[in-house]
């Protein structure tokens, strides 16, 4: 009997070795003891120890505690966030606390605009979202005098993102539990191979209010590595994040059998037969180096462009201050101050008791950059990519690199960038063509089930192509069915049958973008370009109608909410009405919008009231510092009080003032057998283009790929 018992002991141990190893991957925050990461740090190089051999472990570039900052929106260094480290630990005592955020509280942005290369920096601050004795704390720390700023926050719902120490003490609390562990045993599932993973609540009332609370779903982690196909279905696990108390067990799902592990792994080892494998790879080869440079670390120069590049916990990727060349007189002209993805919202379309809260809102609840990986040379990212790593902060405040968490590289894939061909009329046969090489800024994030790979391309005619691609594993629903001619016509299945016991559930995403344009200027004006059908008096012409354009300029915020429609078109021009071409025009870019999947839940749906920024796909706001995160500050938990669309209400004046563009792409997904057991990647995309911006086509003077400029690249058949 004592054998037996301690056998029950090992393999329950053995069980959450493996939990906790699977919780490292899925949310890869540091732990609270991460101490100064050089380069021989152990937690620097821990993702891709665990996520990949070591030999293809990308290894960090250099040491990154001697990083200095050498532009005013350079990240927080290593060394300025061991002192605002010092500072918290100081202003907490002995009390326990966890750092949510730690970056750069940026210089105002005239500040930003003032500055020049050999300027002394502004003083570096740092902003700061902690938690301790259950409050949220925002405050601002002078990283040199270590000062202190507050401010209050009791009048926003929510909490701040949740952290690596949050999910860790959380994916325990179950196996803790009595009546978890007899309803494991009534389901017959052996609790030595399961697995539960938390996952954000939502808001659905007040009976919510004033507790950290987390989901968790349980999952059978056995002859597969992709457990996210063995839902132990309707099992929902309601912890507080701060006790780890189990609140609730939901029990649901009793008589849903757990899917079969045949078919799920994705590996290439996994595959039977034949692979598949083009006999002469693709690879585009700079033999002489890149066209770009990167100065101090973030100045990014290529071609007739340059901007400042930083990674964010939060967002990922941020990109300001870019400017082109005006090819006409040499002069950088501004574009953009700041762009990044303010925030993601994917709600499922499954109203049932072990659904209906899945609503999460990727940015704000988990952290965009956070949960961004170093990405995979050759794979991820082209040869000829230069990689940027990150420093975040740990939830004690101490700083950690996330190598390879961006890639920058140059594109050729075949296409033109303009081309005429004159038939020879005249007796001379003219043909122009140009290619079209552009510069690609990429990251990719895994947050839990799902990966999101996000494209800043630049280009040469003055065009900035944001895309967002989606890959990874379905969250699915456990089904008793496995074929269709078992379902009543009647039966919502809320989804697809996309394998034996096994539903991908309908779900939209929606990927909010802030693009603060500074078109030759800060002041600027939105202008919608509608077109709309004319027709000419009877006699006038042998048409009878023709479309023109009818221009509206906004005057407030109101005016600027946009829901798109086909047959209603319009353009949307961001123009400085103080800038004027040789003949006239006003300077300006226009968004070209694309992924215009538009959310179809009723505004009064309590996930659509925390997602309202999702209600229109256009959104034009002043420029205002606080008001960055589309959901709102704190998203985990919020009641919809904070955000874009709240702002957007005050309907402030924007005609001639400082604006910031909110575009969102979106996407339906009603998932199908091709997406199992792991998904092609899906994507979309939308332009920031020149409207009379440049007096004439911009790229006139590149001239025509010839046979002796480039390289001439052969096969190394010693190493093949």
């Amino acid at each position: 009997m004592e054998g037996k018992s301690f056998l029950r002991c090992l393999l329950l141990i053995s069980a959450v070795a493996l939990v906790t190893l699977f919780t490292i991957v899925t949310f890869p925050n540091p732990p609270p003891n991460t101490s100064e990461c050089a380069t021989n740090s152990a937690w620097c190089t821990a993702k891709n120890r665990i996520l990949r051999h070591p030999s293809a472990a990308a290894p960090l570039r250099h040491d990154h505690t001697a990083d200095v900052p050498h532009h005013p929106l350079d990240p927080l260094t290593v060394q300025e966030m061991n002192k605002v480290h010092k500072v918290i630990k100081s202003l907490f005592e002995n009390k326990v606390y966890s750092v949510h955020s730690l970056v750069l509280e940026e210089p105002e942005k005239e500040v930003v605009l003032k500055w020049g290369k050999g300027d002394a920096l502004p003083p570096r601050m740092a902003s700061v979202i902690a938690r301790a004795a259950g409050k949220n704390y925002v405050m601002t720390v002078d990283v040199d005098s270590g000062a202190v700023v507050q401010q209050d926050t009791s009048h926003i719902s929510g909490f701040p993102l949740v952290t690596q120490e949050d999910m860790m003490g959380v994916i325990l609390a179950p196996f803790a539990s009595a009546d978890f562990n007899r309803t494991m045993a009534a389901r017959g599932v052996d609790i030595n191979y399961v697995a539960c993973l938390p996952f954000s609540p939502g808001w659905f009332g007040k009976a919510e209010d004033g507790r950290r609370l987390v989901k968790l779903e349980c999952f059978l982690n056995k002859d597969t590595i992709n457990l996210y196909m063995r839902p132990i279905e309707g099992i929902v696990v309601v912890t507080d994040l701060d006790t780890n108390e189990v609140v609730e067990i939901v029990d649901t799902g009793k008589h849903i059998p757990i899917a079969k592990a045949e078919g799920t792994d994705y590996r290439l080892e996994a595959q039977n037969g034949p692979i598949f494998k083009l006999a002469s790879p693709v690879s585009m080869e700079q033999p002489n180096g890149p066209n770009f440079v990167i100065e101090n670390e973030h100045l990014v120069k290529w071609a007739n462009w340059e901007f400042h590049l930083k990674p964010d916990p939060r967002a990922g990727v941020m990109v300001s201050q870019a400017r082109v060349r005006d090819t006409e007189n040499g002069e950088m002209r501004n574009v953009l101050y700041k762009g990044f993805s303010s925030e993601l919202f994917v709600p499922y379309m499954d109203p049932e008791e072990a659904w209906y809260f899945k609503s999460y809102m990727d940015a704000g609840e988990y952290g965009f950059g956070l949960m961004s990986l170093a990405l995979e040379p050759l794979n991820d990212c082209p040869r000829n990519a230069r990689y940027m790593d990150a420093v975040f902060a740990a939830s004690d405040g101490t700083p950690y690199v996330r190598s390879n968490m961006i890639c920058i590289f140059e594109r050729y894939s075949g296409d033109t960038s303009w081309r005429h061909t004159e038939a020879p009329i005249f007796g001379n046969m003219i043909r122009e063509v140009r290619p079209k090489v552009t510069l690609v800024v990429r990251m990719a994030a895994s947050v839990a089930n799902y990966d999101y790979i996000v494209d800043w391309e630049f280009q040469t005619d003055g065009l900035i192509r944001i895309k967002v691609g989606l890959s990874g594993i379905l969250m699915v629903k456990g089904s008793p069915y496995t074929n269709m001619n078992q379902i009543n016509n009647q039966e919502n299945l809320y989804g697809t049958l996309l394998s034996e016991n096994v539903i991908g559930v309908i779900h939209d995403h929606f990927v909010t973008f802030y693009l603060d344009m500074d078109v030759d200027g800060s002041n600027n004006s939105f202008v919608k370009v509608n077109l709309q059908r004319a027709y000419t008096s009877p006699g006038e012409s042998p048409r009878m109608s023709y479309l023109k354009a009818v221009r509206n300029v906004a005057k407030t915020e109101k005016d600027a909410q946009v829901k798109l429609k086909l047959y209603d078109p319009s353009e949307f021009h961001v123009v400085n009405p103080t800038k004027k071409t040789r003949v006239g025009n006003p300077v300006g870019y226009k968004l070209v919008p694309a992924g215009t999947a538009a959310n179809l839940l009723d505004p009064n749906d309590p996930p659509q009231k925390r997602g309202a920024f999702t209600n229109n796909q256009i959104w034009v706001t002043p420029y205002n510092e606080t008001e960055q995160w589309a959901g709102g500050l704190f998203a985990y938990q919020s009641q919809g009080d904070d955000t874009l669309e709240v702002w957007s209400n005050r309907d402030r004046e924007i005609e001639n003032k400082d604006i910031v563009v909110w575009y969102t792409l979106g996407f339906h997904h009603i998932p199908c057998q091709e997406d199992f057991p792991i998904m092609p990647t899906v994507s979309s995309s939308f332009d920031l283009k020149p409207v009379n911006f440049f007096e004439s086509n911009p790229i006139l003077k590149i001239p025509p790929n010839v046979v002796n400029d480039l390289p001439i690249c052969k096969a190394d058949h010693a190493s093949a």
